[in-house]
């Protein structure tokens, strides 16, 4: 191995070091609590050594919410197929993203902390995008059954609305959760999300 491969992989492994000590960071004490000294500390490297692989916390900030929005979008691919229709993978996404959101909680409150993100944010986030696109696609689909034009507008209109009520079921439950009702709160969602795809033909 020459000189700049060994460079470039202590490179990598000193990343993957300060991800692991941030991610660690965060199970424990919460979002909240991570800062640039404390993985220093952990790793046991200056603090500019944090600098010269991340400009900010924020940069760990929006590694950590890339890959929420990858694993988010992975369950979300889970469930599209060609053998069901539109309405159906609308359905069963919104299953998907509720069992997301439960089983990766930590990785959801940093990526929805201050609620549904901007368009701005999304286009700065390429999984981000793409969970958009598959989702959008699949409700311009739902609208067009019957013969009608698709409106761009329209389409992103009903999209925000799709996943303003996911999170928002989401969230109700995350603050408000009780021993033994799960199965509750995930009956809410379908009954939800099932009246919002019939909506979408009319």
């Amino acid at each position: 191995m020459g000189i700049l491969e060994r460079r470039q992989r202590q490179k990598e492994e000193v990343r993957h070091s300060i991800l692991t000590a941030a991610w660690q960071q965060v199970l424990a004490e919460g979002w909240s609590s991570l800062s640039i000294r404390k993985i220093a500390d952990a790793i046991e490297y200056s603090v500019p050594v944090i600098y010269s692989h991340f400009d900010s916390k924020d940069a760990i900030l929006m590694e950590f919410t890339r890959e929420g929005f990858s694993r988010l979008l992975a369950a979300i691919n889970a469930e599209t197929d060609s053998l069901l229709s539109p309405a159906e993978q609308l359905e069963r996404i919104g299953e998907a993203y509720w069992q997301f959101a439960f089983n990766n909680q930590a990785y959801y409150q940093l990526m929805f902390g201050l609620g549904i993100p901007t368009c701005e944010q999304a286009i700065q986030v390429t999984e981000m995008r793409q969970f958009g696109e598959v989702v959008m696609g699949l409700i311009g689909q739902v609208m067009a059954q019957d013969g009608a034009a698709i409106d761009c507008t329209n389409v992103h209109l009903k999209f925000q609305t799709y996943w303003s009520l996911l999170h928002g079921l989401v969230s109700i439950r995350m603050i408000d959760r009780h021993p033994g009702d799960e199965a509750m709160g995930l009956l809410v969602l379908q009954d939800a999300v099932g009246s919002f795809v019939k909506a979408l033909t009319r």
